[in-house]
């Protein structure tokens, strides 16, 4: 069974930093194209940073200078580091898996998701 465990999220100032990790004990995220989406309250979910099995990557406009996608396959962890964050980058953050090969921009293109960790960004 597939379970995505996100850490790294917390409060910081705007324009700080924060770099969330997503891991899982069945060794998934070695074979899966990985993205990160989040959630913020009264919205959405939305799309935030993919990257495939071939390492190719694709961001959301909003975060596109900001935020980097990378994986460590030797640690079997995703990574999504948040630079520049603004206040509007809060919400939850989920990660997910999907058995695609390139990088995955929709919700439906994932089987499996974390249960999510909350970022707060104070202005």
């Amino acid at each position: 069974q597939v379970q995505l465990v996100e850490s790294g999220g917390g409060s910081v100032q705007a324009g700080g930093s924060l770099r969330l990790s997503c891991g899982d004990s069945g060794r998934t995220l070695i074979r899966s194209a990985m993205g990160w989406f989040r959630q913020a309250p009264g919205k959405d979910r939305e799309f935030v940073a993919a990257i495939g099995l071939n390492d190719l990557t694709s961001y959301a406009d909003s975060v596109k200078g900001r935020f980097t996608i990378s994986r460590d396959n030797a640690k079997n962890t995703v990574y999504l580091q948040m630079n520049g964050l603004k206040p509007e980058d809060t919400a939850v953050y989920y990660c997910a898996a999907s058995r695609a090969y390139g990088a995955v921009v929709v919700e439906v293109g994932y089987e499996y998701w974390g249960q999510g960790t909350q970022v707060t960004v104070l202005s």
